[in-house]
C-alpha cells in the first residue's frame, strides 16, 4: 500500500498517517486528484459521496500546511455535520505533523471558537457562521493557500452562492483552489470561471453498484403510507435503514409513529440543535438506533456506512436529491435496496425522475394487506408565544413625553 501511495507523491509522514488509517489503496477520485493538487493546480472534482474526496484535498493541504503560521488552509462546507467529519478527517492524516485543526460553524457557542481560531492552521467552515466571524474580525483570512470548496453543488442548492462568493473574495488572490462535488453544474462552472485559474477536471465514477442496487415502488394512498412504512420496516431484520422525507414536520411525525408501534428510530434534520445531532449520528453509526429518519441533510457528504435500504418516504422534487439519496446504499460490493412510497402527489416528482435517468430499473410492488394504525400528530408550539405585559394607563397625559427634574419631586411636561 505504502508503494501506491508513494507514486503520489506524498510525504514519508503522510504515508504513515494513510498506512495507519488502513487504506490499501487509493479511490479512482483520489488517484487522478492528487498529483495535480501536489503540483499546486486548482482542480475541479466530481465524484459521490464516499468515494474519498477529504483524503484528495487534505493531502494536498497537509502537505502545504505550516505549523503555528496562522491560518492558511480554508474548507467550505455546506453542513455542520460534514465540517466535523472534514474536521477529524483531517486531524487524523495531520498527527504526524500536529496542525491544530478546528471547525466553525452555527448552533454552538461562538466564544470557543473565536479562542481556537488564534492558534488554528486549517479552518472547515460553514458560510453563515464564517462570515458572522469575519464582521467580528475574529479571524484572519490573508494568509489562506488552499480553499477547498466541499459538496459546492450542495452549498449552491442550498442558498450560500452569496456567502461563498464574498469569503472566496476576501482571501489572497494567489492561492490553490480546489472545488469538490457529486455533480458539476453550470453555477460550480460560472464560479469557476470567476475564481479559478485553468482548473484541471477530474471525474471519478459513482460509488453505488447499478448491480447490487434494487429499486421497487408501491402507490399508496397518503393516510395508509406510514402503516405500510411501519409494516415494511417490521420485516426488515438486517442492516441499518435511512428513511428520506422532504420536511421536518414529515420527519417529526414519522419518527413519532414508529417509536409508538415499537419501531427503534431516530430523527435528523435541521432544526435540532447541534448536539443532538451529533449523538443522533454516534447512535445511527454505531448501529444502535436500527433506523435513521432524515431530511436531505443526511443524503449529503456525511459518512454513514452499512446501509443495506432506503426508503423515500417523500419523494424529492429536484430528480439529482433522488440519486444523493439512494448513493447511501449498494456500496463497496454490498446489496442494497431503494423503497419509493407513492401517494398521490409523488407521481410527478416520480415521472421527473424516470425522465431524466431513463437507466433507472424501478419496478412495482404490489402493496401487501396492511392493517391501519392510528397516526399521532406532532406536537407543535403555538405560533404567537409572546406575553402581553399590563395595559397602558391611559389619562390626561397619556403619549407626553416627559423628564425627571432632579431638582424637584415631580414630573414636568417636556
Amino acid at each position: 500500500m505504502k508503494n501506491i501511495f508513494d507514486n503520489l507523491g506524498l510525504s514519508d509522514n503522510l504515508v504513515a498517517a494513510i498506512d495507519c488509517l488502513g487504506f490499501e489503496k487509493p479511490t479512482q477520485i483520489q488517484e487522478q486528484a492528487i498529483p495535480h493538487i501536489m503540483e499546486g493546480k486548482d482542480v475541479i472534482g466530481e465524484s459521490a459521496t464516499g468515494s474519498g474526496k477529504t483524503l484528495a484535498f487534505g493531502c494536498g493541504i497537509v502537505e502545504q500546511v505550516e505549523q503555528g503560521k496562522g491560518l492558511q488552509a480554508l474548507i467550505l462546507t455546506p453542513t455542520r455535520e460534514l465540517a466535523e467529519q472534514v474536521m477529524e478527517s483531517l486531524k487524523e492524516i495531520s498527527k504526524q505533523d500536529n496542525l491544530a485543526v478546528i471547525s466553525v460553524y452555527g448552533g454552538v457557542a461562538i466564544g470557543p471558537q473565536m479562542r481556537s481560531l488564534r492558534e488554528a492552521d486549517i479552518v472547515v467552515a460553514t458560510p453563515g457562521r464564517l462570515l458572522d466571524h469575519m464582521s467580528r474580525g475574529t479571524i484572519d483570512l490573508s494568509k489562506v493557500k488552499i480553499l477547498v470548496l466541499d459538496e459546492a453543488d450542495r452549498m449552491l442548492d442550498m442558498g450560500f452562492i452569496d456567502d461563498v462568493e464574498k469569503i472566496i473574495r476576501k482571501c489572497p488572490r494567489e492561492r490553490q483552489t480546489l472545488f469538490f462535488s457529486a455533480t458539476i453544474c453550470g453555477r460550480i462552472r460560472d464560479l469557476s470561471n470567476r475564481y479559478m485559474n485553468k482548473p484541471v477536471k477530474v471525474s471519478a465514477k459513482k460509488m453505488v453498484d447499478p448491480k447490487k442496487l434494487r429499486q421497487v415502488y408501491y402507490n399508496v394512498h397518503k393516510s395508509m403510507r406510514i402503516s405500510l412504512l411501519m409494516h415494511l420496516l417490521k420485516k426488515e431484520k438486517q442492516g441499518l435503514v435511512m428513511v428520506f422525507c422532504n420536511t421536518r414536520d414529515n420527519t417529526d411525525f414519522v419518527v413519532k409513529n414508529l417509536k409508538a408501534n415499537g419501531v427503534n428510530a431516530i430523527a435528523i434534520h435541521g432544526g435540532l440543535s447541534q448536539n443532538k445531532r451529533t449523538r443522533t449520528l454516534d447512535l445511527f453509526n454505531g448501529a444502535k438506533v436500527g433506523v435513521l429518519v432524515c431530511t436531505d441533510v443526511a443524503a449529503r457528504g456525511l459518512h454513514i456506512d452499512n446501509v443495506s435500504h432506503i426508503y423515500n418516504y417523500d419523494l424529492p422534487k429536484d430528480p439529482k436529491d433522488y440519486v444523493h439519496r439512494i448513493g447511501r446504499t449498494a456500496r463497496a460490493g454490498e446489496k442494497g435496496k431503494v423503497i419509493n412510497l407513492l401517494c398521490e402527489y409523488d407521481h410527478v416528482n416520480f415521472s421527473r425522475i424516470l425522465e431524466q435517468y431513463r437507466s433507472f430499473s424501478i419496478r412495482k410492488e404490489e402493496k401487501p394487506y396492511v392493517e391501519k394504525v392510528k397516526n399521532l400528530p406532532v406536537d407543535r408550539k403555538p405560533r404567537n408565544t409572546f406575553k402581553r405585559g399590563p395595559p397602558r394607563r391611559k389619562g390626561r397625559n397619556f403619549g407626553v413625553k416627559k423628564k425627571f427634574n432632579r431638582n424637584a419631586r415631580f414630573y414636568k411636561r417636556r
